[in-house]
C-alpha cells in the first residue's frame, strides 16, 4: 500500500519561513528580543561622532567603515576646541560641519599629539600660530611656543613674553577665555633681540619685525617689557604699545641713531 507523505504543520511553517526571508529585515529570536538583520546591499549611515573611523588620503579625511581606517573620533567639540575638549592622548583636530571639530586618534604611530607634534590637545612645549592653533615645531608659520595655559594674562608664569586668547575654558576652570602663555622661540620678542623701525601708532606685537642686530635695519634692542613706559629700564630711549598684549609696553635702546 503506497500512502502520500504529508509534511506536518511546523514543517510548512519553516517553509515559509524560509521562502520568504529574503524579503525580511527583522527576525524575532525570542519573545521581547527584536534584532535587526541587515538587508542586502545595507549601506550604514557614516556620522562625525565618538567612535567613528577617519581614512586619511593626501589632504583629505573621510569617514569609512570601521573595518577600515587610519584614527578614530574620540570627541567631537566646538571649532577650535578649548582646552579640555580634546582628550589628552588625540594626534588631530579636524574641522567639521557646522562650526564643529572631531578629536582623533591614530591606530598606529606616529602620533603626531605629543607635545610639539602639531597635532592634538594644546600642551606646554607645542607651538601656536597667532590664530591660537598648533604647528609641528619643526615646520615654519608658528608664532610662539606654549609654556602654560591659564585663565588670566596675570596667571602665566614669569618666563612668559607675550600672550594668546584662546577660546574656551583653559583646564580646571569653569567658564572664560584660556590664556597661552608664550616663551621664547618663534616670533615672539625676548631681551636683547633687535627690531626694525615701525610705522607710526600703536601696533600689534607681532607686527613688530624682529631683525638681526647686525642688520642695517636694526633699529632698537628691546631692554624690557613693562605694563607702562614709566616702568621701563633707565636704559631705554623709546617704547613701542602694542595694545591689548602681554605687558602691552616693549621698552627700546637705540641700535640706530
Amino acid at each position: 500500500m503506497i500512502t502520500r507523505w504529508r509534511p506536518t504543520l511546523s514543517l510548512v511553517a519553516a517553509l515559509a519561513v524560509a521562502a520568504g526571508v529574503a524579503a525580511l529585515a527583522v527576525v524575532v529570536v525570542r519573545a521581547g528580543s527584536p534584532r535587526l538583520v541587515a538587508a542586502p546591499n545595507f549601506r550604514p549611515v557614516l556620522r562625525w561622532e565618538a567612535g567613528a573611523c577617519v581614512r586619511r588620503s593626501a589632504e583629505r579625511y573621510d569617514l569609512t567603515p570601521c573595518n577600515g581606517g587610519d584614527s578614530e573620533v574620540v570627541a567631537v567639540s566646538a571649532d577650535p576646541p578649548g582646552p579640555g575638549a580634546c582628550p589628552d592622548d588625540v594626534d588631530d583636530v579636524l574641522r567639521i560641519d557646522g562650526g564643529r571639530a572631531a578629536c582623533v586618534r591614530n591606530f598606529l604611530e606616529p602620533h603626531p599629539g605629543a607635545p610639539g607634534g602639531g597635532g592634538g590637545v594644546l600642551r606646554p612645549g607645542d607651538c601656536v600660530a597667532l590664530d591660537g592653533r598648533e604647528r609641528p615645531c619643526s615646520e615654519s608659520g608658528w608664532y610662539g611656543r606654549a609654556v602654560a595655559l591659564v585663565r588670566s594674562p596675570s596667571s602665566c608664569p614669569a618666563t612668559t613674553l607675550d600672550t594668546l586668547t584662546l577660546g574656551g575654558p583653559a583646564p580646571g576652570t569653569p567658564s572664560g577665555d584660556a590664556v597661552i602663555c608664550l616663551g621664547r622661540g618663534g616670533k615672539v620678542l625676548g631681551r636683547g633681540m633687535c627690531v626694525a623701525e615701525p610705522g607710526p601708532g600703536a601696533v600689534t606685537r607681532s607686527a613688530i619685525d624682529r631683525v638681526a642686530c647686525a642688520s642695517p635695519r636694526a633699529w632698537a634692542r628691546v631692554t624690557a617689557f613693562a605694563e607702562s613706559a614709566a616702568s621701563c629700564p633707565g636704559s631705554s630711549e623709546r617704547y613701542l604699545e602694542a595694545r591689548g598684549s602681554y605687558r602691552p609696553v616693549t621698552c627700546l635702546s637705540l641700535v640706530s641713531k
